[in-house]
């Protein structure tokens, strides 16, 4: 799932985004995300991002429900999750797991854990053979690399809130269990976003254009692969959180098979008592 893909309490009561904005607040300790996923011109569903910041580790989990034609067409339901610390470098993984099911014909689990700065050990039920042309991961291509959690939601940090596009400049090196691919973000432009509903997102954002690298772990003549490596077009639209130092995708673009995929957040919520550990 090209597309997904943040328990500090605040009280009983979260505050959105907007609120937030008007008054001096400190940094967020959970941040609620949720994007609705669109592929072509099919509303897929929704998937939500919630990221925990305890001192200086995080919890994150995603979850994500999709279908087409409530569900004859297209079915598809996952878990994701991801654990580790943040540091001045940048987020450190310790445990990363993927689990779904797409109607009942494929069920897959998948668990990743990490130490001393590389992939330790990846286990995936039911195991299945390498597909024929599969280029091998190395060992040495897993040191310093990200999971797709962590990589998309805790590496963008300035201390400047009005859509900084120095956050556009990184390389994301990741490995999600199976494939190894770099992300390197340039900057594009910054915009001011409008929403009219009360939970959504209202304010700049830095746009970044990405490139796909593909590293190991892929079959070089799948044609998804191949659109993804020549595509110009894949962005990510990164918005400040308010309070803290983070900055966190407001929408990702990218290019599919069967047209363009995005996701884009309906709702973000906001709470936390204490100045949180990514400042």
């Amino acid at each position: 799932m090209a597309v997904a893909v943040l328990t500090l309490g605040l009280g009983p009561a979260f505050e959105d985004e907007r609120a937030r904005a008007e008054s001096p607040a400190t940094s967020a300790a959970r941040i609620i995300a949720v994007y609705q996923v669109k592929v072509g011109n099919f509303n897929l569903g929704n998937f939500s991002v919630t990221t925990t910041l305890n001192g200086s580790g995080y919890q994150m989990r995603g979850e994500g429900k999709f279908s087409i034609l409530e569900g004859l067409v297209y079915k598809w339901q996952g878990v994701t999750a991801s654990t580790g610390e943040v540091t001045e470098a940048g987020p450190e993984p310790a445990t990363y797991a993927f689990s779904y099911s797409d109607g009942g014909k494929t069920d897959e689990r998948l668990r990743m854990t990490f130490g001393d700065g590389a992939v330790q050990q990846v286990s995936i039920s039911p195991r299945k053979g390498t597909i024929p042309g599969t280029i091998p991961v190395k060992r040495e291509q897993l040191e310093g690399v990200l999971d797709p959690m962590s990589g998309a939601f805790l590496t963008a940090r300035s201390t400047n809130p009005h859509g900084d596009l120095s956050v556009c400049n990184q390389m994301l090196p990741v490995f999600d269990g199976k494939s190894r691919f770099d992300l390197v973000l340039k900057p594009k432009k910054r915009v001011m976003v409008q929403n009219t509903a009360r939970t959504a997102y209202s304010g700049p954002a830095a746009i970044c254009r990405v490139k796909f690298i593909p590293i190991s772990g892929y079959q070089p003549n799948n044609a998804g692969i191949q659109m993804m490596t020549q595509s110009d077009e894949i962005e990510v639209w990164l918005m400040p959180v308010r309070g803290t130092q983070m900055y966190v995708p407001y929408r990702i673009v990218l290019p599919t098979p069967v047209g363009y995929g995005t996701a884009v957040v309906t709702s973000i919520q906001v709470a936390g008592s204490r100045r949180a550990s990514v400042d």
